[in-house]
Formats: C-alpha cells, sequence, structure tokens
C-alpha cells in the first residue's frame, strides 16, 4: 500500500531539513537535496513501519494546508 505523505524542506547554511508535519517527530536532514529526498523518505518508511493499522489510518486522514503570507515591516 502506498501513501501520500507531505514533506516540509528547509534550507540553511548547514544543509537541509525536512519533516511530514503528518507524522510527529519524523525528520531527517541531508546536505543536498536529492540527499534529503532520500533520507526523509526512508524515515517517513521507517515510521510507518511502526504504526497499526489504525494509527496509520488516524494519522494520514488529515488534512495540511500551507500557504505563503507575505508580511510587511515597518
Amino acid at each position: 500500500m502506498s501513501y501520500k505523505i507531505m514533506v516540509i524542506i528547509e534550507q540553511d547554511e548547514a544543509g537541509y531539513y525536512a519533516y511530514a508535519p503528518e507524522l510527529p517527530g519524523c525528520q531527517s536532514q541531508g546536505d543536498s537535496l536529492d540527499e534529503i529526498m532520500a533520507n526523509i523518505q526512508e524515515a517517513i518508511e521507517l515510521y510507518l513501519e511502526t504504526l497499526t493499522l489504525v494509527e496509520k489510518q488516524q494519522l494520514l486522514n488529515k488534512t495540511v494546508f500551507t500557504r505563503t503570507l507575505e508580511v510587511a515591516l515597518a
């Protein structure tokens, strides 16, 4: 069975950081986009393996929205 999981990726001076908002605590880091995508996919797969079917349904039955806001500072 496959699941669609939203992943947030942030970049800073140390590289990339990624996390899955639907899966509390599921996160990873990497030096490149390719590396972070492979790392977070592995982290998600390992995370999901620890859950029961009921837990998976509860966690993955959420709708998560992301929006970008422009904020003006004086």
